[in-house]
């Protein structure tokens, strides 16, 4: 080729779905088993039917809705969501606080290049979604981690010895993508107090509040009086109200982080689409009792997957889960997470993300997006695992597996937070 491209973009990994779907598409589904798809966090039903049958007459009779909308997204749904928020968090947002996105990747994106520079740096603790480092990397933002334990939330001091004065931002997934996991308030508040008392940002992706384990706040940082100069909260549309290919999120922040915001967003795509904008303010305001059957069926998906790991056959580890997902431990101690999901794709037809893509030190894991899975499939999928722990010739079964002996039974009642930690999630 003639010219030359960017090597920041060069230098990224390939889009770790796209990657993903193209192990099914080399291989031959083995022993006609059907596949069991748990690589991408997508809603395994339809939005409600109520909501379409209001899209398709909204298309019809209102025109305006093939039109641009103010940048920040539309008034009424920016409103909408304040009131959402400050009745969920207990606080007192402003629609003035409210950006509407193209999705929560977008707003995270937006509000990453308005507060960092190339050069400078964002904490992400491990393991990461894996969208938040390909973006760093591509502005040439340095990502620092937060080590990952199986036994303990982070805390408050290992992200503070990481802050130096070319940090910009902490950045949380809670509930956490890829884990499930929830962090505690008791983190995001010593986590506000230094981000506050450092003149950095403390960014949330929420984008599974919804989904979280108990109902109340998760959270108490919407309560501050200030919250605006130190907080800034990403959501999604997509999960909660089927939604994903719509493309809405959100970005709640203060009046001069929007403003600068507005500025990206109008270079990117002018607004996001306008009849996702409406679908999102149907069902923030009239499908509430559909959305709480929703997190009811996750629940009910997300206790299947918990009691079939109690098998004291299975020697993979259920390490965390919640939301719409769970991390595994698997059992090959000498294999790397990618070979372990080949594997599983080519001989179980059981097709999910390894670790590695979530970040450094996160080989021995496996992502399973169990929200797709009906809950009648979940045994299934146990079976399958089951069966993939010797691979290869019975003469090879010992295949470095990790003995039973050193394996906890089963980890799989206990909360979204980490296994080992005997917190309620």
């Amino acid at each position: 080729m003639s010219y030359r491209s960017n090597p920041l973009i060069e230098g990224v990994v390939t889009p770790p779905i796209a990657q993903a779907h193209g192990w099914v598409r080399q291989r031959a589904a083995p022993n006609g088993l059907p596949l069991l798809d748990v690589s991408q966090a997508v809603p395994s039903y339809p939005p409600s039917a109520e909501l379409l049958t209001h899209l398709a007459e909204l298309i019809v009779t209102d025109p305006k809705t093939g039109l641009y909308t103010d940048i920040l997204g539309i008034a009424e749904l920016r409103r909408a969501l304040a009131a959402h928020l400050s009745d969920d968090y207990g606080g007192s947002l402003d629609h003035r606080q409210v950006a509407i996105t193209a999705g929560c990747n977008q707003a995270f994106c937006v509000a990453m290049d308005a507060l960092a520079r190339p050069g400078e740096e964002i904490i992400l603790p491990l393991p990461y979604y894996f969208n938040h480092q390909m973006w760093l990397d591509m502005r040439g933002i340095r990502a620092r981690h937060v080590a990952f334990e199986e036994t303990h939330h982070p805390r408050g001091a290992d992200f503070e010895t990481l802050v130096n004065e070319r940090t910009r931002a902490i950045v949380l997934v809670s509930p956490n993508n890829p884990s499930g996991t929830e962090y505690p308030p008791e983190l995001f508040d010593a986590l506000y107090d230094l981000a506050r008392e450092r003149e950095i940002a403390l960014v949330v992706d929420e984008t599974y509040k919804d989904f979280r384990a108990r109902p109340a706040a998760p959270h108490r940082l919407f309560t501050h009086r200030d919250w605006d100069r130190t907080f800034v909260q990403l959501f999604s549309f997509s999960k909660a109200y089927a939604l994903t290919g719509y493309r809405v999120g959100a970005m709640i922040a203060g009046p001069h982080l929007l403003a600068q915001a507005e500025k990206i967003l109008d270079c990117l795509a002018i607004c996001p689409s306008h009849i996702g904008q409406r679908a999102a303010l149907y069902g923030l305001t009239q499908l509430a009792d559909w959305r709480t059957d929703k997190v009811r069926l996750m629940r009910s998906r997300m206790a299947a997957l918990r009691s079939a790991f109690c098998s004291n056959r299975l020697r993979y580890e259920l390490v965390a889960s919640g939301a719409y997902f769970a991390y595994l431990r698997h059992p090959f101690a000498e294999e790397s997470a990618t070979s372990v999901a080949r594997r599983l794709v080519a001989q179980q037809n059981i097709l999910c993300l390894p670790g590695s893509m979530f970040g450094p030190g996160q080989e021995h894991y496996l992502r399973f997006a169990f929200a797709n899975l009906d809950a009648d499939k979940i045994p299934e999928l146990v079976e399958r695992l089951i069966s993939s722990q010797c691979p290869g010739d019975p003469g090879e079964a010992a295949c470095s597996i990790i003995p039973s002996s050193a394996r906890p039974r089963c980890r799989a009642r206990s909360s979204s937070l980490p296994y080992r930690s005997g917190l309620r999630g």
